[in-house]
């Protein structure tokens, strides 16, 4: 346990109890191009997802956003995530006000700001800490869509950034619907907090526990949203947890291991290591450090035994994992996400656990 966080704390977005509401589930989408998105997401919508999300991997995940809205009629369709600091908020903002319009209202812009790394070498912007960033960049955004749905002169003024200029050439004008809820992607206490002061909800990465979730995920966010005067029980929480799932056993093994791979993989990376450190397991975090560093990208795996891997990750087959996963995450979370088999044989018992869930 981490010192001084007590049950009442770590109940603070949404309550003890369990089933308060039903779970919207999303569908994480992998495309190898954007061919494929328009057919993915008509699938998700006929099985009945609630909605679909993109990261930022190999693929712009704006494009991939509006290729599955116009796609679709129901679902809804967000950035799961956007890495931010590379983009101008002014830039963001021109996209998201456009994807919202098209859609009516079905865009869901979710915001990551990535690793120090990653910032500098991968998409060479300089670095800052994160998290005082990240909460000008969502009050940038906020003041832009204010100014082109209301009128409101644009004088946004931050250390990190600075809007004072809006000609009508450049404005958009206002939307029949409301600005597209922002989301952030966070993990550590500081940028938690920033997600409750100016977010719409938090996006918990996939590297977590319920134990981390209780005791420092939760409470930031709460403090937050006490920080800024804000309900926390209105904001939206995602995840915070890895989900291995399938038709089969087999199925169910073969994405356990992908999930202990992926365990391996974040646990390399020291910004991460807090999570670790919840349950003692630090030491671990700087073994698999060391051997990333050393290029022994196959061995890392070996060091996350099952006992890791389950406190991770909630496992079984489609037609007995809804139970475990109201345990897992229906205490805090209103929304999971749930991969997308390529093989659409076992569609109708993928179906059928979206329809539990939503029960």
């Amino acid at each position: 346990m981490i010192a001084g966080k007590s049950a009442t704390s770590r109940a603070g977005v949404r309550g003890e109890s369990k089933g308060l509401a039903p779970m919207h589930v999303y569908a994480g989408l992998g495309v190898s191009d954007l061919k494929g998105a328009p057919g993915q997401a008509r699938r998700a919508e006929a099985l009945g997802f609630d909605g679909v999300s993109f990261g930022e991997l190999a693929h712009d995940p704006f494009l991939l956003c509006a290729l599955a809205l116009e796609h679709t009629t129901r679902l809804r369709a967000g950035t799961s995530v956007a890495i931010g600091f590379p983009r101008s908020p002014m830039v963001v903002a021109a996209t998201a006000w456009d994807l919202q319009r098209m859609s009516g209202g079905r865009f869901e812009l979710g915001l990551g700001t990535q690793v120090k790394g990653h910032n500098e070498r991968r998409f060479s912007v300089p670095w800052s800490p994160p998290a005082p960033r990240i909460l000008e960049y969502i009050q940038s955004l906020k003041a832009i869509w204010e100014c082109w749905q209301h009128g409101t002169p644009l004088d946004y003024r931050g250390r990190h950034y600075a809007f004072t200029l809006m000609t009508p050439e450049f404005n958009p004008g206002p939307i029949d619907v409301p600005p597209p809820p922002v989301y952030i992607a966070a993990v550590g206490p500081a940028m938690c907090r920033a997600a409750g002061e100016v977010a719409d909800g938090i996006v918990m990465h996939s590297f977590s526990t319920r134990r981390y979730t209780e005791e420092v995920v939760l409470p930031m966010l709460a403090q937050g949203a006490q920080r800024a005067g804000r309900a926390a029980g209105d904001l939206m929480v995602t995840g915070g947890g890895m989900i291995a799932t399938g038709a089969t056993e087999a199925a169910v093994h073969a994405a356990r291991e992908n999930a202990r791979k992926r365990i391996a993989f974040y646990g390399s990376t020291r910004t991460y290591k807090a999570v670790l450190d919840a349950h003692e397991w630090g030491e671990t975090c700087l073994r698999l450090h060391d051997l990333s560093l050393k290029g022994q990208w196959s061995d890392m795996p070996k060091l996350i035994d099952d006992t890791m891997l389950d406190t991770f990750c909630v496992s079984g087959p489609y037609d007995s994992i809804g139970p475990r996963l109201r345990e897992r995450f229906g205490a805090y979370a209103q929304r999971i996400g749930l991969g997308l088999p390529e093989d659409p044989g076992h569609d109708d018992r993928l179906g059928a656990l979206l329809e539990e869930l939503h029960g």
